[in-house]
Protein backbone atom coordinates (compact mmCIF):
# COMPACT_ATOMS: atom_id res chain seq x y z
CA UNK A 1 0.00 0.00 0.00
CA UNK A 2 1.37 3.44 -0.99
CA UNK A 3 1.09 6.61 1.09
CA UNK A 4 0.28 10.13 -0.20
CA UNK A 5 3.75 10.47 -1.75
CA UNK A 6 3.48 7.17 -3.64
CA UNK A 7 6.02 5.32 -1.46
CA UNK A 8 5.05 1.77 -0.54
CA UNK A 9 5.85 0.05 2.74
CA UNK A 10 8.41 -2.14 0.94
CA UNK A 11 10.10 1.01 -0.42
CA UNK A 12 10.31 2.54 3.02
CA UNK A 13 11.81 -0.67 4.42
CA UNK A 14 14.41 -0.71 1.66
CA UNK A 15 15.31 2.94 2.33
CA UNK A 16 15.80 2.32 6.06
CA UNK A 17 17.87 -0.80 5.43
CA UNK A 18 20.09 1.20 3.06
CA UNK A 19 20.56 3.80 5.80
CA UNK A 20 21.32 1.30 8.58
CA UNK A 21 23.61 -1.04 6.59
CA UNK A 22 26.67 1.30 6.62
CA UNK A 23 26.27 1.81 10.39
CA UNK A 24 26.22 -1.95 10.97
CA UNK A 25 29.31 -2.36 8.80
CA UNK A 26 31.09 0.39 10.73
CA UNK A 27 30.22 -1.23 14.07
CA UNK A 28 31.49 -4.63 12.90
CA UNK A 29 34.74 -3.06 11.67
CA UNK A 30 35.27 -1.28 15.01
CA UNK A 31 34.72 -4.52 16.93
CA UNK A 32 37.22 -6.33 14.69
CA UNK A 33 39.77 -3.56 15.19
CA UNK A 34 39.38 -3.61 18.95
CA UNK A 35 39.62 -7.42 19.05
CA UNK A 36 42.38 -8.08 16.50
CA UNK A 37 43.97 -4.68 15.84
CA UNK A 38 47.62 -3.79 16.59
CA UNK A 39 46.79 -1.52 19.55
CA UNK A 40 47.96 -4.13 22.05
CA UNK A 41 51.50 -4.10 20.64
CA UNK A 42 51.82 -0.36 21.14
CA UNK A 43 50.18 -0.48 24.57
CA UNK A 44 52.80 -2.92 25.74
CA UNK A 45 55.70 -0.93 24.29
CA UNK A 46 54.79 2.61 25.28
CA UNK A 47 53.37 4.17 28.46
CA UNK A 48 49.81 5.48 28.25
CA UNK A 49 49.16 9.09 27.24
CA UNK A 50 47.94 10.84 30.37
CA UNK A 51 46.24 14.19 30.65
CA UNK A 52 44.85 15.70 33.82
CA UNK A 53 43.44 19.20 34.07
CA UNK A 54 43.19 21.01 37.41
CA UNK A 55 40.17 23.18 36.73
CA UNK A 56 40.10 24.98 40.07
CA UNK A 57 41.77 25.17 43.47
CA UNK A 58 39.53 26.47 46.24
CA UNK A 59 40.30 27.43 49.84
CA UNK A 60 37.00 26.78 51.65
CA UNK A 61 38.41 27.05 55.20
CA UNK A 62 41.55 27.94 57.08
CA UNK A 63 44.06 25.12 56.67
CA UNK A 64 42.16 23.41 53.82
CA UNK A 65 42.85 23.25 50.07
CA UNK A 66 40.43 21.64 47.66
CA UNK A 67 41.59 20.62 44.17
CA UNK A 68 39.13 19.95 41.34
CA UNK A 69 40.66 17.76 38.60
CA UNK A 70 39.25 16.38 35.33
CA UNK A 71 40.69 13.63 33.14
CA UNK A 72 40.41 14.95 29.60
CA UNK A 73 42.83 12.44 28.09
CA UNK A 74 42.30 9.12 26.30
CA UNK A 75 43.58 6.88 29.14
CA UNK A 76 42.78 6.49 32.85
CA UNK A 77 45.05 8.44 35.22
CA UNK A 78 46.05 7.30 38.71
CA UNK A 79 46.93 10.03 41.21
CA UNK A 80 49.91 8.72 43.20
CA UNK A 81 51.04 11.82 45.11
CA UNK A 82 49.91 15.35 45.90
CA UNK A 83 52.54 18.04 46.44
CA UNK A 84 51.93 21.52 47.84
CA UNK A 85 54.80 23.98 47.43
CA UNK A 86 57.11 21.05 46.52
CA UNK A 87 56.28 19.07 49.67
CA UNK A 88 54.22 15.88 49.73
CA UNK A 89 50.99 16.16 51.73
CA UNK A 90 48.38 13.77 53.00
CA UNK A 91 45.05 14.12 51.27
CA UNK A 92 41.67 12.52 50.65
CA UNK A 93 39.96 11.88 47.31
CA UNK A 94 36.19 11.65 46.85
CA UNK A 95 36.50 8.41 44.85
CA UNK A 96 39.05 5.94 43.51
CA UNK A 97 42.58 7.18 42.82
CA UNK A 98 42.27 6.07 39.21
CA UNK A 99 40.32 8.70 37.27
CA UNK A 100 38.68 7.43 34.08
CA UNK A 101 38.24 9.41 30.88
CA UNK A 102 35.88 12.39 31.36
CA UNK A 103 35.67 11.66 35.09
CA UNK A 104 36.46 14.23 37.77
CA UNK A 105 37.71 14.11 41.34
CA UNK A 106 37.79 16.47 44.28
CA UNK A 107 40.99 16.23 46.36
CA UNK A 108 40.98 17.73 49.86
CA UNK A 109 44.36 18.68 51.37
CA UNK A 110 44.87 19.79 55.01
CA UNK A 111 47.44 22.52 54.34
CA UNK A 112 48.16 25.60 56.53
CA UNK A 113 48.06 28.19 53.77
CA UNK A 114 48.97 31.78 54.62
CA UNK A 115 46.63 34.52 53.43
CA UNK A 116 48.14 36.65 50.69
CA UNK A 117 50.91 34.24 49.74
CA UNK A 118 51.02 32.09 46.57
CA UNK A 119 50.38 28.35 46.67
CA UNK A 120 51.38 25.78 44.03
CA UNK A 121 49.59 22.42 43.90
CA UNK A 122 51.10 19.54 41.93
CA UNK A 123 49.48 16.20 41.17
CA UNK A 124 51.89 13.32 40.44
CA UNK A 125 50.53 10.32 38.51
CA UNK A 126 51.61 6.70 38.79
CA UNK A 127 53.76 7.11 35.67
CA UNK A 128 55.59 10.14 37.11
CA UNK A 129 53.87 12.85 35.08
CA UNK A 130 53.02 16.05 36.95
CA UNK A 131 50.18 18.54 36.58
CA UNK A 132 50.39 21.92 38.33
CA UNK A 133 48.07 24.73 39.35
CA UNK A 134 49.12 27.97 41.05
CA UNK A 135 46.98 30.07 43.37
CA UNK A 136 48.50 33.52 42.91
CA UNK A 137 47.03 34.93 46.14
CA UNK A 138 45.78 32.64 48.90
CA UNK A 139 42.43 33.93 50.18
CA UNK A 140 39.42 32.10 51.48
CA UNK A 141 37.10 31.14 48.62
CA UNK A 142 33.72 32.90 48.87
CA UNK A 143 30.84 30.69 49.96
CA UNK A 144 27.39 31.19 48.39
CA UNK A 145 25.91 32.80 51.50
CA UNK A 146 23.86 35.98 51.84
CA UNK A 147 26.94 38.17 52.31
CA UNK A 148 28.76 37.11 49.17
CA UNK A 149 25.60 36.78 47.07
CA UNK A 150 24.87 40.41 47.87
CA UNK A 151 28.48 41.49 47.28
CA UNK A 152 28.72 39.89 43.83
CA UNK A 153 25.25 41.19 42.94
CA UNK A 154 26.41 44.73 43.76
CA UNK A 155 29.53 44.25 41.62
CA UNK A 156 27.35 43.17 38.70
CA UNK A 157 25.01 46.08 39.37
CA UNK A 158 27.87 48.59 39.28
CA UNK A 159 29.54 47.08 36.21
CA UNK A 160 26.53 46.16 34.08
CA UNK A 161 23.06 47.26 35.14
CA UNK A 162 23.66 50.88 36.16
CA UNK A 163 25.86 51.77 33.14
CA UNK A 164 23.29 50.38 30.68
CA UNK A 165 20.49 52.42 32.28
CA UNK A 166 22.68 55.52 32.23
CA UNK A 167 23.15 54.95 28.51
CA UNK A 168 19.36 54.74 28.06
CA UNK A 169 19.11 58.36 29.25
CA UNK A 170 20.21 59.38 25.73
CA UNK A 171 16.77 58.48 24.38
CA UNK A 172 15.29 62.05 24.40
CA UNK A 173 18.39 63.25 22.55
CA UNK A 174 18.09 60.57 19.86
CA UNK A 175 14.37 61.18 19.24
CA UNK A 176 15.01 64.75 18.06
CA UNK A 177 17.58 63.83 15.41
CA UNK A 178 17.07 63.93 11.65
CA UNK A 179 17.10 60.75 9.56
CA UNK A 180 20.73 61.09 8.49
CA UNK A 181 21.88 61.34 12.11
CA UNK A 182 19.67 58.39 13.08
CA UNK A 183 21.50 56.37 10.45
CA UNK A 184 24.77 57.68 11.88
CA UNK A 185 23.89 56.29 15.30
CA UNK A 186 22.68 53.02 13.80
CA UNK A 187 26.10 52.76 12.16
CA UNK A 188 27.77 53.67 15.46
CA UNK A 189 25.75 50.87 17.10
CA UNK A 190 27.02 48.44 14.47
CA UNK A 191 30.59 49.51 15.21
CA UNK A 192 30.08 49.08 18.94
CA UNK A 193 28.61 45.63 18.50
CA UNK A 194 31.22 44.45 16.01
CA UNK A 195 33.95 45.39 18.49
CA UNK A 196 32.11 43.58 21.29
CA UNK A 197 31.64 40.52 19.09
CA UNK A 198 35.30 40.25 18.12
CA UNK A 199 36.31 40.84 21.76
CA UNK A 200 33.95 38.09 22.94
CA UNK A 201 35.21 35.68 20.27
CA UNK A 202 38.84 36.35 21.23
CA UNK A 203 38.01 35.69 24.89
CA UNK A 204 36.20 32.48 23.96
CA UNK A 205 39.12 31.17 21.89
CA UNK A 206 41.61 32.05 24.65
CA UNK A 207 39.54 30.29 27.31
CA UNK A 208 39.01 27.24 25.09
CA UNK A 209 42.71 26.44 25.55
CA UNK A 210 42.02 25.90 29.29
CA UNK A 211 39.24 23.38 28.67
CA UNK A 212 40.20 19.69 29.09
CA UNK A 213 41.02 18.32 25.63
CA UNK A 214 38.26 15.70 25.63
CA UNK A 215 35.62 18.43 25.96
CA UNK A 216 36.89 20.14 22.76
CA UNK A 217 37.01 23.79 23.77
CA UNK A 218 37.16 25.06 20.17
CA UNK A 219 34.19 22.86 19.34
CA UNK A 220 32.19 24.56 22.08
CA UNK A 221 33.19 27.95 20.67
CA UNK A 222 32.13 26.91 17.17
CA UNK A 223 28.75 25.64 18.42
CA UNK A 224 28.04 28.91 20.22
CA UNK A 225 29.30 31.15 17.41
CA UNK A 226 27.47 29.43 14.54
CA UNK A 227 24.47 27.96 16.35
CA UNK A 228 23.30 31.14 18.09
CA UNK A 229 22.67 33.34 14.99
CA UNK A 230 21.00 30.40 13.20
CA UNK A 231 18.65 29.79 16.13
CA UNK A 232 17.85 33.51 16.47
CA UNK A 233 17.22 33.81 12.73
CA UNK A 234 14.91 30.77 12.77
CA UNK A 235 12.98 32.06 15.79
CA UNK A 236 12.70 35.51 14.21
CA UNK A 237 11.47 34.09 10.90
CA UNK A 238 8.87 31.96 12.68
CA UNK A 239 7.73 34.94 14.76
CA UNK A 240 7.33 37.52 11.99
CA UNK A 241 7.12 35.49 8.78
CA UNK A 242 9.07 36.73 5.80
CA UNK A 243 8.65 40.45 6.56
CA UNK A 244 11.31 42.76 8.01
CA UNK A 245 11.95 42.82 11.74
CA UNK A 246 10.34 45.62 13.74
CA UNK A 247 12.58 48.20 15.46
CA UNK A 248 11.44 46.93 18.87
CA UNK A 249 12.42 43.37 17.92
CA UNK A 250 15.85 44.55 16.76
CA UNK A 251 16.31 46.50 20.02
CA UNK A 252 15.43 43.34 21.94
CA UNK A 253 18.03 41.42 19.94
CA UNK A 254 20.64 44.10 20.67
CA UNK A 255 19.83 43.97 24.39
CA UNK A 256 19.99 40.16 24.37
CA UNK A 257 23.35 40.13 22.58
CA UNK A 258 24.77 42.71 24.98
CA UNK A 259 23.38 40.76 27.93
CA UNK A 260 25.11 37.58 26.80
CA UNK A 261 28.36 39.50 26.42
CA UNK A 262 27.91 41.09 29.85
CA UNK A 263 27.40 37.62 31.32
CA UNK A 264 30.98 36.88 30.30
CA UNK A 265 32.16 40.17 31.80
CA UNK A 266 30.46 39.26 35.07
CA UNK A 267 32.22 35.89 35.03
CA UNK A 268 35.59 37.67 34.74
CA UNK A 269 34.76 40.03 37.61
CA UNK A 270 33.52 37.26 39.91
CA UNK A 271 36.50 35.01 39.19
CA UNK A 272 38.97 37.86 39.84
CA UNK A 273 37.48 38.72 43.24
CA UNK A 274 37.06 35.05 44.22
CA UNK A 275 40.75 34.36 43.51
CA UNK A 276 41.88 37.31 45.64
CA UNK A 277 42.88 39.60 42.76
CA UNK A 278 41.03 42.56 44.25
CA UNK A 279 42.94 45.23 42.30
CA UNK A 280 42.22 43.44 39.01
CA UNK A 281 38.56 43.04 39.93
CA UNK A 282 38.26 46.76 40.75
CA UNK A 283 39.85 47.75 37.44
CA UNK A 284 37.46 45.41 35.63
CA UNK A 285 34.44 47.01 37.32
CA UNK A 286 35.63 50.55 36.49
CA UNK A 287 36.52 49.63 32.92
CA UNK A 288 33.29 47.74 32.25
CA UNK A 289 31.30 50.58 33.83
CA UNK A 290 32.61 53.05 31.25
CA UNK A 291 32.58 50.41 28.52
CA UNK A 292 28.94 49.48 29.10
CA UNK A 293 27.48 52.98 29.26
CA UNK A 294 27.72 53.17 25.47
CA UNK A 295 25.72 49.93 25.23
CA UNK A 296 22.57 51.78 26.28
CA UNK A 297 23.05 53.96 23.22
CA UNK A 298 23.33 50.85 21.04
CA UNK A 299 20.01 49.55 22.38
CA UNK A 300 18.24 52.86 21.71
CA UNK A 301 19.43 53.46 18.14
CA UNK A 302 16.81 51.20 16.46
CA UNK A 303 13.96 52.81 18.47
CA UNK A 304 14.34 56.48 17.51
CA UNK A 305 11.17 56.50 15.36
CA UNK A 306 9.15 54.05 17.45
CA UNK A 307 6.68 54.54 20.25
CA UNK A 308 8.55 53.62 23.41
CA UNK A 309 7.29 53.29 26.99
CA UNK A 310 9.25 53.42 30.21
CA UNK A 311 8.33 49.79 30.76
CA UNK A 312 9.95 48.77 27.48
CA UNK A 313 13.11 50.71 28.32
CA UNK A 314 13.21 49.03 31.73
CA UNK A 315 12.89 45.56 30.15
CA UNK A 316 15.64 46.33 27.63
CA UNK A 317 17.96 47.66 30.34
CA UNK A 318 17.39 44.63 32.57
CA UNK A 319 17.85 42.22 29.66
CA UNK A 320 21.24 43.79 28.87
CA UNK A 321 22.44 44.46 32.41
CA UNK A 322 21.19 41.74 34.78
CA UNK A 323 23.28 38.95 33.16
CA UNK A 324 26.34 40.75 34.59
CA UNK A 325 25.06 39.90 38.08
CA UNK A 326 24.41 36.27 37.11
CA UNK A 327 27.91 36.08 35.61
CA UNK A 328 29.48 37.51 38.78
CA UNK A 329 27.73 34.80 40.85
CA UNK A 330 28.88 32.02 38.53
CA UNK A 331 32.44 33.36 38.33
CA UNK A 332 32.66 33.86 42.07
CA UNK A 333 31.31 30.49 43.17
CA UNK A 334 31.68 27.90 40.37
CA UNK A 335 33.99 29.27 37.69
CA UNK A 336 34.47 26.94 34.68
CA UNK A 337 36.59 27.78 31.60
CA UNK A 338 34.35 25.61 29.41
CA UNK A 339 31.10 27.32 30.32
CA UNK A 340 32.73 30.74 30.16
CA UNK A 341 34.11 30.07 26.67
CA UNK A 342 30.67 28.87 25.55
CA UNK A 343 28.91 31.96 26.97
CA UNK A 344 31.35 34.30 25.23
CA UNK A 345 30.87 32.41 21.95
CA UNK A 346 27.09 32.59 22.27
CA UNK A 347 27.38 36.34 22.86
CA UNK A 348 29.54 36.72 19.74
CA UNK A 349 27.09 34.64 17.72
CA UNK A 350 24.13 36.72 18.87
CA UNK A 351 25.94 39.88 17.76
CA UNK A 352 26.33 38.41 14.26
CA UNK A 353 22.54 38.12 13.94
CA UNK A 354 22.02 41.60 15.40
CA UNK A 355 24.34 43.12 12.77
CA UNK A 356 22.28 41.44 10.04
CA UNK A 357 19.05 42.88 11.45
CA UNK A 358 20.60 46.34 11.91
CA UNK A 359 21.62 46.45 8.25
CA UNK A 360 17.97 45.95 7.28
CA UNK A 361 16.91 49.08 9.20
CA UNK A 362 18.66 51.38 6.74
CA UNK A 363 15.91 52.73 4.44
CA UNK A 364 18.16 52.74 1.39
CA UNK A 365 20.46 49.91 2.41
CA UNK A 366 20.35 48.35 -1.04
CA UNK A 367 21.19 51.71 -2.67
CA UNK A 368 24.35 52.21 -0.69
CA UNK A 369 23.26 54.42 2.24
CA UNK A 370 25.11 52.07 4.62
CA UNK A 371 28.32 53.17 2.89
CA UNK A 372 27.48 56.88 3.04
CA UNK A 373 30.41 58.93 4.44
CA UNK A 374 28.54 59.94 7.60
CA UNK A 375 27.54 56.33 8.29
CA UNK A 376 31.06 55.09 7.72
CA UNK A 377 32.24 57.71 10.20
CA UNK A 378 29.65 56.48 12.71
CA UNK A 379 30.74 52.87 12.27
CA UNK A 380 34.40 53.73 12.86
CA UNK A 381 33.47 55.99 15.78
CA UNK A 382 31.63 53.08 17.44
CA UNK A 383 34.70 50.86 17.25
CA UNK A 384 36.96 53.69 18.43
CA UNK A 385 34.74 54.36 21.46
CA UNK A 386 34.89 50.71 22.49
CA UNK A 387 38.64 50.64 21.97
CA UNK A 388 39.25 53.74 24.11
CA UNK A 389 36.95 52.64 26.96
CA UNK A 390 38.44 49.14 26.70
CA UNK A 391 41.87 50.53 27.58
CA UNK A 392 40.65 50.74 31.17
CA UNK A 393 39.74 47.04 31.25
CA UNK A 394 42.91 45.38 32.51
CA UNK A 395 43.33 41.90 31.09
Amino acid sequence: MADATGVTRRDRTRIWLAAVLPLVALLVFLLLFLRFGPAGVFTGSFPPVEELTITRVTLPDRGVLRVHAVNGGPAPVTVAQVLVDDASWVHTIDGPRTIGRLESREITIPYPWVEGEPVVVRLVTSTGLTFDKEVAVAVRTPAPDARYLTTFALLGLYAGVVPVFIGLLWFPFLRDLSQKWIEFFLSLTAGLLLFLGVDALAEAVELSALVPAAFQGLGLVLLGLVGTPLVLAAVGRRRRGSGPASPVYVAMLVALAIGLHNLGEGLAIGAAYASGEIALGSFLVIGFLLHNTTEGLAILAPLTRSRVTLGLLAVLGLLAGVPTIVGAWIGGFTYSPGWTALFFAIGAGAIVQVLVELARLFPGGEKGSIAAPLNVAGFLAGMLIMYLTGLLVTA
